[in-house]
């Protein structure tokens, strides 16, 4: 056990790391042409914050989170996602007195106790984003771009965009009565899950992946067939503006989404590469989730979320290679103790002249230096001898031509700046 990585747990070793450090800054870098900025929440809160901002009858509250009493008897639990940490944030340092809306991104490591899968770990992490105060449509239609935009930098241009509106409390209250009405008379073919959901929040009932009760709600009511006008204005505003930027959806009644704080605006990206878990990207609006948390009335958000693991498989999938662009400038191979010792002072200079740098620290044989020099892909190479510090000159050799010139020792800095 002690060798071994809890289950749901991977290590990212240098031979995939360059993989999510690819994926990171192309992240960072579509997310700041947007205008957004990073937020750093705690890998912990309070319990309760992921109770009522998630909701209590979520499965992700109810069977998966990893909560723990803390020495002062608080009921702590792990980020199971990344919203409700961002939204007390929002609260807490009171951004919502600044000029709105509020723009944020996030990489974050989260936590859920479920069944190990591909794409899916019980540690797995998320790249998001939040806008917050905002009720516009116009804001979820930048939202999906955002998203549509990362993805098509990555090369995926092949995936299903998946919009659907929620409603908002007025609507569908007066829905959720008519779906229980449904719901009630099919209670004894619903799975016992359903059985719970359709009391609690019956519109979870349609999320159920069970094939019996999707076979036996296939004339379920939709809640888009039956929104407010506001809310149907504002969807079909959302529409418009996806037309105008020539982003390709459809429209999917069937969307819901996992957690109890949506309204209005919906969406899941969908790549068909990875079997069952096929969404790569889901989000939506959620207004009120401010004032539910504690903070001020009237506050609007909306963001989405991608798990980083699956975008990897995906990108996999579909045969999209990331570059490993780690290569080191110079290696400087040594024969003798003096050459060696010598050769302390050139790397450091080299280093602190920012050109990356490296020798050997096994006592190799020559031709084993040379080996090594390959496999850390060095682009020159020098070997430093006692004739060589005697008379200033080295034969700097390009590895990928195979290369090589004669050099003064002593100027090899700015050598290397012109050829760097």
């Amino acid at each position: 056990m002690l060798t071994k990585a809890p289950r749901g747990t991977k290590d990212i070793t240098p031979k995939d790391s360059y993989k999510w450090n690819y994926v990171e800054n192309k992240f960072k870098e579509v997310c700041s042409l947007f205008g957004y900025e990073e937020i750093r929440t705690p890998i912990f809160e309070h319990t309760e914050l992921f109770q009522r901002g998630v909701g209590e009858t979520t499965d992700v509250v109810q069977k998966e989170m990893y909560t723990f009493e803390d020495k002062g008897n608080r009921s702590m639990t792990l980020k199971p996602e990344g919203t409700a940490g961002v939204v007390r944030a929002f609260i807490e340092n009171k951004m919502y007195a600044d000029t709105q809306p509020t723009k944020l991104y996030y990489q974050t490591p989260c936590f859920r106790y479920e069944r190990p899968q591909a794409g899916r770990q019980r540690q797995f992490h998320q790249f998001g984003i939040e806008t917050l105060g905002s009720d516009k449509p116009s804001i979820d239609a930048e939202v999906i771009a955002l998203a549509v935009q990362f993805f098509n930098e990555l090369g995926l241009k092949n995936l299903e965009t998946c919009i659907n509106s929620v409603g908002c409390p007025t609507c569908r209250a007066e829905y959720n009565k008519k779906l229980k009405e449904y719901l009630d008379a099919k209670s004894d073919v619903l799975c016992e899950t359903c059985n719970e959901r359709k009391e609690k929040n019956p519109m979870r009932v349609i999320d159920c992946k069970n094939p019996v009760c999707k076979e036996n709600l296939s004339d379920i009511p939709y809640m888009i067939d039956h929104l407010c006008d506001d809310c149907k204005d504002h969807f079909e505003k959302v529409k418009v503006y996806l037309d105008e930027m020539d982003i390709n959806y459809k429209v999917d009644k069937t969307i819901v989404r996992g957690l109890d704080y949506y309204k209005k605006t919906a969406f899941e990206i969908i790549s068909n590469d990875i079997g069952a878990q096929s969404t790569v990207c889901g989000g939506g609006r959620y207004d009120g989730l401010v004032e539910q948390l504690g903070g001020p009335k009237g506050v609007s958000g909306i963001g989405f979320a991608l798990g980083v693991e699956r975008l990897l498989l995906t990108l996999e999938s579909n045969n999209i290679e990331i570059p490993n662009t780690k290569s080191t400038d110079i290696f400087i191979a040594t024969i003798g103790e003096n050459a060696k010792t010598k050769s302390f002072k050139i790397l450091k200079d080299l280093r602190e002249n920012h050109i990356s740098a490296d020798g050997d620290h096994l006592d190799r044989s020559m031709k084993a230096q040379f080996k090594y020099s390959d496999k850390i892909n060095a682009k020159y190479t020098i070997v430093i001898g006692d004739d060589e510090l005697a008379n200033d000159t080295v034969t700097l050799k390009d590895m990928s031509k195979s290369e090589q010139t004669t050099i003064k020792l002593s100027e090899i800095v700015k050598e290397l700046k012109t050829r760097l």
